[in-house]
């Protein structure tokens, strides 16, 4: 995140995209419902679905699936031809304005209703809203990220922000909202294929040295796979191994029939995971790792934090902690890792990365320290970019819409979109839950009521078959009045209805994300 989570409260309009807010984050949708209810905050939801947090929004856009750039570029237009811009940001803090001003001419509001089915009347409102705001912020998730046009999704949103001047300061920016508890911690110590800790670039020479002085090494100056490349790059022959800890990508990554195929195919895969996942049970090797009460570290929220986490209980059997398994493995692999403790291992982190320079496990009582924190001085940073950013200026980017790769036909009329519920987290864990499993037991596939009665679908129906050009699933169907006609919404989280059987795995070109959050299915009563 830009800001910081309680800075949410005090915001004047908060624009939700491609976040089912309360099931995903239900902690920031408390804050965010907190800042309607008691500070009177306009709230603007934009989902393909009527999700929970749509009851509190003075503004609902129920965009079409995988329409959210020709949206976000209609507000810019909107704000631009009504002349409610922030000219001094534009000015003084920003470069290419000109040629955004000129892209998004075409996304007048009554050419995005024909696009997203947005009325214009909303899509101008929204954008007031937003513009004239004296502290707007903006809160996404996967579903903006997911798509094949994820980039530029993302891009857009920061075109909106510096339009309106709604970055650089408090109750403002662009907030994405992190999928899982470390993701933002794992990507700062370079859990990315292109860049070292502090998103030090790989393919820089003077980086590059100062990584390799450290560790003893040489290190490759090529970036690598992400995890999608790394899949097919197993059917290519370029990758013949794995190691993958805490991930279970046969369920969690898209056309699970092909990972399936890949993983099958490596000469060698090891996990390392607390149970043993569908993933698990196809490797050579397995090793046990522990959960956050049997292990000592940090994890970095998704507003930049960074928090001691401290060992409840002894790992259980022959379970080891994640660093101290790493550490034995490169040392038999011939590079010594010499590390006694976590806090040998953050004193590491702090002296390879300057936005950690000034975080040490003696500073993280309490409520932990937000990253840049370059100094033992430094007290931390509540928001980003206050009077410049990283690269000096920002700069806008020209972002078209682009349709999705796949779009519903004769043969596959509907829109699938996936992703969690509330009483679930990934693909297996909270399922040893007793208590969420009795709430929540088994996936299903939610379709509108108009498409319910089309089909022939009533209350306490059966099964249903959803099939789409890489698979089929069987789950039963559950009627949602959050859905419009022709999108239909399934979760990943059950082996039994396991939905990445169906979606598609197109990247992103730059982020090499896939598309996951839109492709075309059929469906038939069984």
């Amino acid at each position: 995140m830009s800001n910081s989570i309680g800075e949410i409260r005090k915001a004047g309009c908060i624009l939700v995209i491609g976040s089912n807010t309360t099931e995903n984050h239900p902690v920031i949708a408390l804050e965010v419902k907190a800042a309607v209810r008691e500070n009177g905050a306009k709230l603007i939801v934009a989902d393909p679905r009527r999700i929970e947090l749509v009851q509190f929004a003075h503004l609902f856009l129920n965009h079409k699936p995988g329409t959210d750039v020709a949206l976000v570029n209609g507000m810019i237009q909107t704000i631009l031809s009504h002349g409610w811009r922030n000219e001094d940001f534009i000015r003084n803090r920003t470069e290419n304005f000109e040629a955004l001003a000129e892209a998004v001419k075409e996304y007048t509001p009554e050419a995005v209703e024909g696009i997203t089915g947005v009325p214009a009347a909303d899509l101008v409102e929204a954008a007031r809203l937003y513009a004239q705001s004296p502290g707007s912020t903006i809160l996404y998730a996967m579903g903006i990220t997911q798509h094949a046009t994820g980039t530029n999704n993302v891009l857009a949103l920061a075109n909106l922000a510096m339009t309106a001047g709604q970055v650089g300061k408090p109750h403002s920016g662009v907030n994405p909202l992190r999928g899982q508890n470390n993701v933002q911690g794992a990507c700062d110590v370079g859990g990315l294929p292109n860049v070292y800790t502090g998103y030090q670039r790989v393919d820089d020479e003077a980086t590059r040295q100062k990584f390799e002085k450290a560790w003893s090494v040489s290190l490759n100056p090529k970036p690598g796979l992400t995890l999608v490349e790394m899949m097919k790059g197993i059917g290519e022959g370029k990758v013949k191994a794995l190691f993958i800890l805490g991930e279970n990508p046969l369920l969690s990554d898209p056309d699970s029939n092909q990972v399936r195929r890949e993983l099958q195919h490596l000469d060698l895969l090891v996990v390392q995971d607390l149970f043993l996942s569908e993933t698990a049970e196809l490797a050579h090797v397995v090793f046990p790792g522990v959960s956050f009460a049997e292990k000592d570290g940090t994890f970095t929220n998704t507003e930049r934090r960074v928090q001691r986490v401290r060992k409840a209980i002894e790992p259980i059997g022959n379970a080891r902690q994640d660093w101290e398994i790493i550490s034995d493995l490169s040392t038999r692999l011939g590079y010594p890792m010499k590390y006694n403790s976590p806090a040998e291992v953050m004193e590491e982190i702090a002296s390879l990365t300057p936005s950690y320079g000034g975080i040490l496990y003696e500073r993280l009582e309490g409520l932990g320290l937000q990253w840049p924190c370059p100094t033992t001085e430094h007290p931390g940073t509540p928001y980003l970019h206050q009077g410049t950013f990283t690269r000096g200026k920002g700069k806008f980017h020209v972002t078209p819409y682009i349709p999705p790769p796949e779009l519903p036909d004769a043969e596959y009329p509907f829109i699938l979109s996936t992703g969690r519920v509330l009483y679930h987290y990934h693909t297996m864990i909270s399922r040893k839950s007793k208590g969420l499993s009795e709430i929540y037991p088994e996936g299903a596939l939610e379709v509108s009521p108009e498409d319910a009665s089309r089909l022939g679908i009533v209350p306490g129906d059966g099964m249903v078959e959803v099939t789409s050009r890489r698979g089929k699933v069987q789950a039963k169907a559950k009627i949602s009045e959050a859905l419009p006609p022709g999108v239909v919404f399934m979760t990943f989280h059950f082996k039994e209805a396991a939905v990445n059987l169906l979606t598609l795995d197109t990247l992103d070109p730059v982020a090499k994300m896939p598309g996951i959050k839109v492709c075309a299915v059929n469906i038939k009563k069984v």
